[in-house]
């Protein structure tokens, strides 16, 4: 398995993940959109994207961090807010490794912790964060306002 930090040059491998883990999220397939979205991401330097590819060079997954900072803290954070591997990948340790990417490009980006979320109804993910020392936070709620609709 290779796990490499993704380029505009990566969009044909990964707009099909994006898209396919946007469908897991029960939103309708848009390959154009899927594209788009992760163009202008890495165009403007606006997240980091890991890509992991298989022995045969097949890409089978991707995690994307957005950059963020906490003001507690007074520090820099990462928002770990995609991580996906194709199902017919899973349990081959592409997640883990993925996640392991990401925890490596935090420390060396100085951050101060990375921090995600997934639904609740996900408990496959769930295991796998948990199994590699992720907590599920304690002291704080989540709200949200939408602002549109997706």
């Amino acid at each position: 398995m290779n796990i490499r930090r993704a380029t505009p040059a990566d969009l044909e491998h990964l707009a099909p993940l994006f898209d396919a883990y946007r469908q897991f999220y029960e939103k309708p397939s848009n390959p154009a959109l899927a594209r788009s979205f992760l163009s202008e991401r890495l165009a403007r330097s606006e997240s980091v994207i890991f890509l992991a590819f298989d022995a045969e060079q097949r890409a089978i997954g991707f995690t994307q961090l957005y950059p963020s900072f906490s003001s507690v803290s007074a520090g820099r954070t990462f928002i770990l807010n995609d991580l996906f591997v194709s199902p017919d990948a899973r349990r081959s340790g592409a997640g883990a490794a993925l996640l392991q990417a990401a925890v490596d490009f935090g420390r060396t980006a100085n951050a101060i912790e990375l921090e995600l979320s997934t639904a609740v109804s996900n408990h496959g993910a769930q295991a796998l964060y948990e199994r590699e020392g992720w907590k599920r936070d304690q002291e704080f709620f989540v709200y949200r306002l939408r602002l549109q609709s997706s």
